[in-house]
């Protein structure tokens, strides 16, 4: 890398670092005043607040990434070209193109960064903020679906038509094994507990019919000391808010396979989720670029209006963004299209406008 790389290269990452900082630092005094009161009112630790916010931070400087990138691209882009560098650069010999490259090394630098941190590192964090803030600041979790269904395993199916999440029992539950579309078997219960011991359903009054072509075979039995274990546990009737942000991205590959043998329909959420965090850190290369095309350009207005302008592109990105996953999650439009619909836009939008900056 030549001098200028180097210079221009530390002026960037130094500038985003910063701006992150300072982000992240009002957002955690903004999220303390305002949750301080359930703190007292609940008589947290101070160091689980500690730990709760330690957790959060990384959480807050990944979400916002897109906007700081921008926001720093402007400020030096901006700074330099109203300090005549940008023209003495070009008029010493490097061209545009070549101008960009300690900007793309730096987007790429944080791109990177920022996959390893959504990919792994924020989600291990986001285990203890989710479980703090479903704790101490959501109202007591009440499993209310009605009529559930679980494919257990390939060839087994359950239903429970009711679930009491606080004692961890299922009622009118029914067990069955289908075979090229005979019923073998059918098991069916009162209730079905589950037992930390055995790790398993205890039944009471339970059922069981059994057909071999025309014959059935029928018993009875109105004990509790019969106990299944079955690919079905009360985790799968607990609080799944924001679970998909605890996730590891091969967690999400193992939890989506699960989802899909089970046949259960909130598998959308987890897709969705893994296509953003592949998706995410191309934003930063994107955004980086059109940051440098907006505020290469020395200006009369100095480099108040190119932040503003920085501001205002970055809001209509996030406008975009959550329009397009709506969509996705809604399903009128394809996962895939939607989630990489602002980048594939963005993309567009700054190839026109590389067309007709100054070179």
């Amino acid at each position: 890398m030549r001098i200028l790389d180097r210079y221009i290269l530390k002026k960037f990452l130094t500038t985003f670092i910063f701006v992150v900082a300072i982000l992240v630092a009002i957002v955690l005094i903004i999220t303390f005043s305002e949750r301080n009161e359930s703190f007292i009112k609940n008589n947290v630790p101070a160091s689980l607040v500690l730990q709760y916010f330690l957790s959060y931070a990384p959480y807050i400087a990944n979400l916002i990434t897109p906007i700081t990138v921008f926001i720093a691209t402007v400020f030096v882009t901006s700074k330099l070209a109203s300090h005549t560098e940008i023209i003495a650069i070009l008029s010493g010999g490097v061209s545009y193109p070549r101008m960009l490259k300690p900007f793309f090394i730096g987007s790429l630098i944080i791109a990177l960064v920022s996959f390893v941190f959504t990919g792994w590192i924020i989600p291990d964090a986001n285990k203890f903020r989710v479980a703090f803030e479903i704790k101490y600041f959501d109202k007591e979790f009440n499993f209310s679906d009605r009529d559930v269904h679980f494919k257990v395993s390939p060839t087994k199916y359950v239903y429970v038509a009711s679930y009491d999440n606080r004692r961890d029992i299922g009622f009118r539950f029914t067990l069955e094994e289908i075979q090229d579309k005979q019923v073998l078997w059918k098991l069916t219960a009162r209730d079905a507990t589950w037992d930390t011991l055995s790790m398993g359903w205890k039944l009471k009054d339970w059922s069981l019919r059994e057909f071999d072509g025309p014959k059935e075979s029928y018993k009875y039995e109105n004990i509790k000391d019969t106990v299944i274990q079955i690919n079905m546990t009360p985790a799968d009737f607990g609080n799944t808010k924001s679970f998909e942000q605890t996730l590891t991205i091969n967690e999400l590959d193992e939890y989506i396979d699960e989802l899909k043998m089970k046949g259960a329909d909130n598998i959308a959420i987890y897709e969705i989720e893994k296509l953003v965090r592949y998706m995410s850190p191309f934003t930063a290369i994107i955004l980086t670029f059109i940051g440098v095309i907006l505020s290469s350009r020395k200006t009369r207005g100095g480099v108040g209006f190119q932040i503003a302008l920085g501001f205002f592109i970055a809001f209509i990105y996030i406008l975009v963004f959550i329009a397009a996953k709506s969509n996705a999650e809604t399903g009128s439009m394809n996962p895939v299209l939607a989630i990489w619909l602002p980048n594939i836009v963005f993309s567009i939008l700054g190839v026109l406008l590389y067309r007709f900056v100054p070179k």
